[in-house]
């Protein structure tokens, strides 16, 4: 049973930052050490990417395990309480990501999604955004 009030789980969940989260940040940093320049949550782009790089027509997500459901991953639980309600929430999280990706990717857009326990390993983070932005040349 939660040990929290309904009232008082609904601050603590109001308090979970959307934007400038650590993982987004880890992101961030290691693009700009590695010499790349960005723009944050450009809302004129589907799904409102974390990180763009216009000039390589890229887009970079920053998912959090838990609210993305991040496949085989330990941070990806569902809650024990009111699971009903989170297997819908996590669900409508699950397919927005997809048209999302979706329309980026009919857009011409590349898409990369980085997940939150990638940015804990500096270096397979760097190697995943080196990968994805220099070894793939963007798209005509």
């Amino acid at each position: 049973m939660d040990p929290l009030t309904q009232d008082q789980r609904s601050e603590r969940m109001r308090r979970v930052r959307q934007r400038g989260t650590t993982p987004e940040m880890t992101v961030r940093r290691r693009l700009h050490a590695m010499g790349f320049r960005y723009g944050l949550h450009r809302r004129d782009l589907p799904g409102r990417p974390d990180i763009v790089l216009t000039r390589h027509r890229a887009a970079v997500f920053v998912h959090g395990c838990f609210w993305h459901s991040h496949p085989g991953c330990r941070l990806a639980t569902v809650p024990k309480s009111r699971t009903e309600y989170w297997d819908g929430k996590l669900e409508e999280n699950r397919r927005r990501d997809a048209r999302a990706l979706e329309a980026l990717e009919g857009a011409g857009w590349r898409v990369l999604v980085v997940w939150e326990c990638e940015t804990r390993s500096p270096q397979t983070l760097q190697e995943e955004l080196a990968e994805f932005l220099l070894c793939s040349p963007p798209p005509t």
